[in-house]
């Protein structure tokens, strides 16, 4: 199959991931328009990019008594299963943002934590069995629920790395394999249950800002390898306009010496919003590799790089996911086709 284009489940396994996180009722303004009531949260953007690789995606989640109603028909529409979203009696919660000229630099006016603040993570039977694992962001106590309901332990994850062939990253029946999000927030108040998580985890995506952050050095080649040390095989640093960074320790995590690999963003005249975008990276690389047969290797995952990138590039083109929801297979295809064309050398 080639690299370039879109993944079809109909011939390989897995076949379905789950993916936890946020789910919010967002409020965005930008230098040109504004937009109220749109469908947001971190799990939310993942999931419906995650599907579009043609795999079953389990949503975990919370939403409130005011939650639209049309937001939850849509991704049910793109056959997203939401027995884990969970409804309450209290509100959603609810962001509120503004984007400055350049686009890169937002404010956040308002946050409206409501369901969140007592939130403890619910996984179904079923999607707890899913050989995908996405933490989304949201709080790492959180992301360790989650792990601990889809049976993914410290002593597991020892196991996997026994077991494991010096030749290959395929995965060893019966385990899953872990992608994490975080953000800055979780790296200040929440950092020693954060390294819990990242000790549990196969691949960490975070932004160029928090891996400095969290690594604690400005150089970004330095920060995939200190980040490689805390315990995930791969990290992926995302760099927004700029695209994003991939280090690799493979299966023995030889953090020393991590493979690498550099992807350039695809180049839009207009971004209309961008929030989202790296949630949408986040579950787009996801479900390619959920696509893929299992195939966990470097080069699976730089494919799955490519494929999140593009993918993230429709999401800045309208507000919330409503690029996403009008996205044609053909328009995804074509893109990644452009785009090989315009990194090939």
């Amino acid at each position: 199959m080639s690299a370039f284009t879109i993944p079809r489940s109909d011939f390989c396994v897995p076949t379905s991931i789950v993916v936890g996180g946020t789910i919010a009722i967002d409020h965005v303004k930008t230098p040109d328009a504004e937009a109220t009531d749109l469908l947001g949260g971190s799990a939310a953007y993942a999931a419906l990019a995650a599907s579009f690789s043609g795999v079953l995606v389990h949503l975990v989640g919370i939403v409130g008594k005011d939650f639209p109603k049309a937001h939850l028909d849509m991704l049910e529409s793109r056959g997203i299963c939401l027995e884990g979203v969970e409804r309450s009696d209290s509100d959603s919660f609810t962001w509120s943002g503004e984007y400055m000229p350049n686009m890169n630099e937002r404010v956040t006016h308002r946050v409206g934590i409501n369901v969140l603040e007592n939130w403890r993570v619910k996984v179904p039977a079923a999607a707890a069995a899913a050989p995908i694992v996405v933490l989304a962001n949201m709080s790492p106590d959180n992301q360790l629920e989650m792990l601990e309901q889809c049976g993914i332990t410290n002593a597991e994850r020892g196991m996997r790395n026994a077991e494991d062939s010096d030749n290959s990253e395929l995965r060893v029946p019966g385990s899953a394999f872990v992608v994490a999000d975080t953000m800055d927030l979780w790296i200040e108040i929440a950092n020693e249950r954060l390294h819990e998580v990242l000790r549990r985890i196969d691949l960490f995506v975070i932004n160029e800002g928090e891996a400095r952050e969290f690594a604690g050095t400005s150089n970004l080649v330095q920060a995939g390898r200190i980040l490689l040390e805390k315990g995930p095989r791969h990290v992926v640093i995302k760099l927004g306009e700029f695209g994003a960074m991939l280090f690799s320790g493979g299966e023995a995590a030889d953090s020393s010496n991590p493979q690498f690999f550099r992807s350039s963003a695809f180049p839009l005249e207009r971004l209309a919003d961008p929030t989202g975008a790296g949630d949408t990276f986040l579950g787009a690389i996801a479900g390619h590799l959920a696509a893929n047969g299992g195939d966990f290797g470097f080069e699976e995952i730089r494919r799955a790089v490519i494929h999140g990138t593009i993918l993230a590039s429709f999401t800045c083109e309208a507000f919330s996911t409503r690029r996403l929801e009008t996205l044609q297979p053909g328009e995804l295809e074509q893109r990644l086709e452009t785009f090989r064309r315009m990194t090939a050398w």
